[in-house]
């Protein structure tokens, strides 16, 4: 390995030479205490930015251990670094007075926003630690400015490596609450199960943001800490003592509402605080930053967000029985379309969440599909049963939990059929909780629905994807997977939309699903996997070896891209939405 002198000699015989020459510096670097790894420089100024490692041996950076003994400690101690070193980058900003081209001198990581995702930024082992940056190099035009990458990779990338990594330079306060405020959400999370509960809000939560396009906490002046119904407080267990809580009788127990498993209808007037309650529990999935105000809230990881999605693609989706019986004698066995209608595409959202194993549902009444959600007498007295090919969700919601043991949460304001069968009412009144459920269920005997036989379900369509589908070539080029944000995703010549999965926090986990499907079409497919057998194996995969091993161009122990770990629903949903997916199973050998 060289030493930084040797990097600083090359950066001066390239100064003012062509930006391609940049490309000679690719190498490994070392100065006191840890090296620094340029794996790949941009072609130009203009490209995608160049990637490079900072490491330093564990022993140098002396980070205690009890901070990463566990898996979850470890992602939050990763995060943590990643977040000092984007702030220490914000408080030091390259001059860019003599650069006028591309990217020049821009220094980023993927640290991340409100929540706390496993990412490929930054790596913590028994051996090392590591930060994984992009880097504009310096040009004027199209020529290197030695001058100003020098001082970049010379001096100051390795000082901010000793300033982030070496634990005498941390916060080390600040590092500590981090990492226990997320081990807290994870200890929460692995108590709910147990409990019977689907969901839990911790008394003085702050559920509402900044605003529509923030996803940061309202400010403490205008928000309304949440209150739990005393019906429904339920105390669980912390792992470390929260700062700041006075005058608890125990700090090792926090108390809150929690939502029991079953059906759960959050009713309540417009404005009053029902989307923001079921915003907090489908992003609740997620570990959040201390100071979120949602850090104490929590919801089964597997929960799924069910809305309607007009003009989706579906590939060979069972979605009988909620819609069966088409005009057209279409098999709904296993549906296919090229764009769903609203009422189709939930059905649809609903069965591809269940042949996972979902355990909990999320809707909102505001975006979903009216006629799959209810239909009312005066409707039902004009269009008979016998004319209408849906089976409002109102009618097999009970049976998703009675047969699959799959909970409901519904945001209901329209329609008090659903009071027949809840087994719990919360209304949302000024942002507080209230329980009404024995109200609702008197009110459901003074005005019953109409009575309704309820056919057999059924049983869980599998589907087997086929590899040969997955196709990334693109033109002329062998290999294309891309992202525009993270709604975006172009897999090959296929651009996936995924604007209306609300459960995608960051483009780099949209990033890693696209990565993520091409190695399950090479490695994972074959004639009788099916999709959750698929996707079972991708997250055994992300477990033992990490999302280091997604990117196929990755030699060795270079930069692995920029990866956020979605959920393997993330992924699946991508499949799911891919026009050109084929898969077999019930009804047909393929269908497309």
């Amino acid at each position: 390995m060289q030493s930084l002198a040797d990097l600083a000699s090359a950066i001066q015989r390239i100064d003012g030479r062509s930006y391609a020459a940049y490309r000679d510096l690719v190498g490994s670097y070392r100065f006191d205490p840890g090296s620094l790894h340029l794996d790949y420089i941009q072609r130009d100024p203009f490209a995608p930015p160049s990637r490079l490692r900072l490491r330093l041996p564990l022993t140098a950076a002396a980070l205690p251990a009890e901070l990463f003994d566990t898996p979850i400690r470890t992602l939050a101690l990763e995060s943590f670094l990643a977040r000092r070193l984007r702030a220490l980058l914000a408080e030091r900003p390259v001059d860019r007075s003599k650069q006028i081209t591309g990217n020049s001198g821009d220094i980023n990581i993927d640290a991340g926003a409100q929540e706390v995702l496993k990412r490929t930024a930054a790596k913590v082992t028994l051996e090392w630690v590591e930060l994984r940056l992009s880097v504009g190099l310096p040009a004027k035009g199209r020529t290197v400015l030695g001058g100003q990458a020098e001082q970049i990779l010379c001096t100051l990338l390795p000082q901010l490596a000793v300033e982030t990594l070496c634990w005498r330079n941390v916060p080390q306060d600040a590092a500590i609450h981090f990492v226990q405020c997320i081990d807290n959400q994870d200890c929460l999370r692995s108590q709910l199960a147990a409990n019977d509960l689907v969901a839990f809000i911790a008394d003085g939560s702050i559920l509402p943001r900044e605003s529509g396009v923030s996803d940061r906490p309202l400010s403490s002046d205008d928000a309304i800490a949440f209150r739990t119904p005393p019906e429904l407080r339920v105390s669980l267990d912390l792992r470390h003592p929260i700062p700041g809580r006075m005058g608890v009788a125990d700090p090792m127990k926090i108390t809150g509402m929690g939502l029991p498993k079953g059906i759960t209808l959050i009713v309540g007037g417009g404005y009053h605080g029902k989307s923001t309650l079921l915003a907090a529990l489908q992003n609740a999935v997620v570990p959040h930053l201390p100071g979120d105000g949602r850090e104490t809230v929590v919801s089964l990881g597997d929960a799924v967000k069910i809305r309607a999605e007009d003009g989706r693609s579906v590939s060979g989706v069972d979605i009988s029985p909620f819609i069966h019986d088409l005009p057209s004698e279409k098999s709904t066995l296993s549906f296919c379309s090229e764009d769903a209608s609203g009422s189709t595409s939930q059905a649809a959202n609903i069965s591809e969440a269940l042949e996972l194993g979902c355990r909990l549902l999320l809707l909102d009444e505001d975006t979903s599909a009216t006629n799959f959600m209810i239909r009312d007498r005066a409707m039902q007295s004009l269009i008979s049963s016998e004319d209408e090919p849906i089976t409002p969700f109102l009618h097999r919601v009970r049976t998703l939990f009675d047969k699959f043991d799959c909970s409901t949460v519904l945001v209901m304001g329209g329609s008090g059929d659903y009071f027949s069968v809840a087994d719990k009412v919360v209304r949302m009144q000024d942002y507080q909780a209230l329980d009404v459920t024995d109200e609702a269920r008197a009110i459901a005997r003074a005005f019953p629905p109409d009575s309704w036989a309820e056919s057999d379900f059924g049983d869980i369509a599998a589907r087997i994807p086929i590899a040969t589908s997955f196709d990334v070539s693109r033109g002329r080029r062998d290999f294309k997977i891309d992202i525009r944000g993270k709604q975006d995703l172009l897999f090959g010549s296929d651009l996936i939309d995924l604007r209306l999965w609300e459960q995608l926090f960051d483009s780099s986990q949209t990033r890693a699903i696209g990565y993520a499907m091409y190695w399950a079409a090479q490695n994972a497919m074959g004639d009788t996997q099916t999709l959750r057998n698929v996707m079972q194996q991708l997250e055994q995969l992300f477990d033992s070896a990490g999302m280091d091993t997604l990117d196929p161009f990755r030699k060795g122990e270079s930069h692995p891209g920029d990866f956020a770990r979605p959920r393997v629903y993330d992924v699946a949903a991508a499949i799911n939405r891919l026009r050109c997916l084929q898969v077999e199973g019930r009804g047909s050998s393929k269908h497309h």
